[in-house]
């Protein structure tokens, strides 16, 4: 006889968390569904996935609950205000919040679910819509062993490194340090089109010599083109990035550590975001140099 699969709810159908739960989804997974804007699941729908109308309602009926929602404001809505997902979660279930948010928000979760009986993971992953596409995120996770080990084989079809960091908190530190790091990344190499640019070089030509040497990396490579082409359609948003931005300045803040390159990246890309392109990808930090370049002329 086949082992039932335990059901998953899903909560946040963006542009990540449509391929995510599709992929659940598609593994034979019961998948119970709700999103704010009702019609970016119809095509889970369709597919066989029920729809309910709250996350709580989502939770009372799955035995794993996973989120990838907007802000930490989100987050504390969806998980601990009155019947939202800790309060309406089945005994047993596991929580999983995907979405990148506050270190401490995520132990506040873990407490809440730990005293109604329940396990709570913090597991934001790094990938973008590609990633996600493609099944291939990394996830960071903080919480308890045995509930990563039981989800981890539900996380398997989303992620292809995934490793659980420490206790509650750690998978949002960890996310932390790849959004710093990728933060000064960006700059970096939104600095080296505008060079390789003015300096009268084919771009395209520059970035496939460099991509090859020790400055080659996934964002050089995969939006380094992008830049030279123009072509800021999202993958992840400004407006997203600006928000991890801020948590992790306010993280350092806390630990007592200065980081100068994390600051500058954000308010280029505030400057951004108040010139109307929050909706646009980060590569659309070239246009940040752009304007700077022609202030300069």
């Amino acid at each position: 006889m086949t082992e039932q699969k335990p059901s998953v709810g899903f909560i946040g159908l963006g542009i990540m968390g449509q391929h995510m739960a599709g992929h659940i989804l598609a593994a034979g997974y019961p998948l119970n569904i709700y999103n704010r804007t009702r019609a970016k699941g119809d095509a889970l729908v369709a597919q066989g996935a029920q729809w309910f109308d709250s996350p709580g309602a989502v939770a009372a009926v799955s035995d794993i609950t996973i989120t990838i929602v907007g802000y930490p404001a989100d987050v504390e809505q969806v998980y601990l205000s009155k019947g939202g997902i800790v309060a309406k979660a089945r005994p047993g279930a596991v929580l999983i919040d995907m979405t990148t948010s506050s270190p401490a928000l995520a132990a506040r979760i873990a407490q809440a679910a730990l005293e109604r009986g329940i396990s709570a993971l913090d597991a934001p992953v790094s990938g973008g819509d590609v990633g996600a596409k493609a099944g291939k995120l990394a996830i960071m996770v903080g919480g308890e062993t045995s509930a990563f080990n039981q989800v981890l084989p539900v996380l398997e079809l989303m992620g292809a490194n995934i490793a659980l960091m420490g206790k509650a908190g750690s998978g949002q530190h960890t996310k932390m340090a790849n959004q710093i790091a990728i933060a000064s990344t960006m700059l970096a190499v939104a600095e080296s089109v505008s060079y390789a640019r003015v300096a009268g070089l084919n771009p395209h030509q520059v970035l496939k010599v460099i991509g090859t040497g020790a400055a080659s990396s996934f964002l050089l490579n995969g939006l380094g083109p992008k830049m030279v082409d123009e072509d800021f359609a999202p993958g992840f948003f400004i407006h997203h990035f600006v928000k991890d931005m801020t948590i992790a300045l306010e993280e350092a803040k806390k630990l007592g550590l200065d980081l100068p390159g994390l600051a500058l990246a954000r308010r280029l890309y505030l400057t951004l975001i108040d010139n109307g392109f929050g909706e646009e990808g980060t590569q659309s930090l070239y246009r940040a140099y752009n304007a700077i370049h022609a202030e300069a002329r």
